[in-house]
């Protein structure tokens, strides 16, 4: 993806995330920290949204329709929370930034 296409991406996650969580307020008191990072591929990226899943975190994955840039809908990016750092750290500890 360019930079442009990866930003709304993240985007979309982030926006989508927000809103489903019920901790938005509190997030939001603490300055909204989003965290970029990144995976390897499509099969990492689904590992990271089951541990998500698996530890109750908020989460958000993204599959793009495909109107654009991808020739075929393609998941693209996950976001994961908000909710307390150390839950979060919990499951994306591996990961270095993109």
């Amino acid at each position: 993806m360019d930079k442009g296409k990866l930003s709304s991406q993240v985007a979309h996650a982030s926006l989508e995330a927000a809103l489903k969580s019920n901790k938005l307020n509190e997030w939001k008191k603490k300055g909204t920290k989003k965290v970029i990072l990144k995976v390897k591929d499509e099969r990492e990226l689904l590992h990271y949204y089951e541990l998500a899943k698996k530890n109750n975190l908020t989460n958000a994955l993204i599959k793009d329709a495909a109107k654009t840039f991808f020739k075929v809908p393609t998941i693209t990016c996950l976001a994961i929370g908000p909710d307390k750092e150390e839950k979060i750290d919990k499951v994306t500890k591996e990961l270095k930034m993109l």
